[in-house]
Parts: structure tokens; sequence; C-alpha cells
């Protein structure tokens, strides 16, 4: 679960880095083709530099917490719940078993 968690903050931030650098590279296509200055440029650069900073928010463990619920991850007690659950659905075979084998000995008795 921590390696999903870590590829989903990856992707949040490759996709971030990722938008950055669109910018920049249009920031850049627009200097090159004289739609803006080199001044305008910077000055845009720069502003979404900031915007990037200032919208960053470090994750809290709650809002961690909230991300796995909202995703419709299996808790802890899911889990537990789902091995207790396999553990008397196997004891329930396991006994159909015993008693299968038992009546089919009793048929071969029979038989005989």
């Amino acid at each position: 679960m921590m390696s999903q968690l870590k590829k989903l903050l990856l992707a949040g931030i490759g996709s971030a880095t990722f938008t950055y650098e669109k910018a920049s590279s249009f920031i850049n296509e627009m200097v090159e083709k004289g739609k803006i200055t080199v001044d305008e440029g910077k000055e845009l650069s720069e502003d979404l530099k900031k915007s990037i900073k200032e919208g960053y928010v470090p994750l809290t463990k709650t809002d961690v917490k909230s991300l796995f619920e909202e995703m419709n991850f299996a808790t802890k007690e899911d889990l537990y719940a789902v091995h207790e659950r396999l553990n008397r659905i196997e004891d329930t075979l396991y006994n159909d078993e015993e008693r299968f084998i038992e009546l089919e000995e009793e048929v071969e008795e029979v038989k005989e």
C-alpha cells in the first residue's frame, strides 16, 4: 500500500513538473515568436514559479487517510474481517470434506 501511495504522490509531482515545463516552454516559444518581450517572459516565468510554490501544501496524515478512503482502499479492519471470513469458510469446507469421506466409506461398506 505504501508503494501505491508513493506512486500517487510521485505522479502528482510529475504532473506538476510537466505542467510547469509545458508552461515554460510555451512562454519561451512566445518570446521567440516575438509575441511577448523577454522581460514579459521572465515575469511570467517568475509568476508561474511563485504560484506553484504558493499552491504547494504538504499532505497531513489526515489528508492521506482521507485520500485512501476516497479511493476505497481496504482498511486493516476490512482485511481482518476478510481473513476471519476465509477462516470460517475453510473450516466449513474441511468439516464438509470429512463428512463426505465418512459418507463415502459408509456407501462402500453397504456395497460390500
